[in-house]
């Protein structure tokens, strides 16, 4: 009988979760980025659609980051967001300090938005992302199930 060997199961495992989230309201997933320790060029690009499934139309997708591996000089995480002409970026200038970044939004309406990861030299990194597609009516104080419309991701790249 063959055996097979994966030879990176926890990527296999993001493109699990990644795959089966949208049927969730909380939209998390959690990943060992560049588990080998040996790439600085480590990318992970995802498509997130938005879209209406009954609870109103998106607005905006809003992303945050954590880093949950010990703290290592010069080897920080950004994220960024694209639809369209439009973009924004943010870096977790306090690497491993296990919070979530700010709230990263990016207002472009109901379709595909592009995200990408990526850090700043080699080395394996712990990270946590959560996503979720807004309407406009969306109110930071009631917590991110408000305003919640549908969401769908698909991991194009994770190396």
């Amino acid at each position: 009988m063959a055996q097979v060997t994966i030879k990176y199961p926890l990527a296999l495992l993001l493109l699990l979760v990644l795959c089966t989230a949208p049927f969730a309201s909380a939209h998390t997933a959690r990943a060992m980025m560049d588990p080998l320790g040996i790439r600085a060029t480590f990318t992970a690009l995802a498509r997130v659609t938005c879209f209406d499934d009954g609870n109103g139309p998106p607005a905006a997708l809003q992303v945050r980051l954590r880093d949950n591996s010990p703290p290592v000089a010069g080897l920080l995480v950004s994220i960024q967001l694209l639809k369209g002409r439009q973009a924004i970026s943010y870096t977790d200038t306090t690497p491993g300090d296990a919070d979530y970044t700010f709230p990263l939004q990016l207002e472009g309406g109901a379709g595909v938005y592009t995200v990408m990861i990526n850090k700043t030299a080699a080395g394996p990194r712990d990270i946590d992302i959560e996503w979720h597609c807004l309407t406009a009516e969306h109110d930071p104080q009631k917590g991110h199930d408000s305003g919640h419309t549908g969401t769908e991701i698909l991991v194009d790249q994770f190396k």
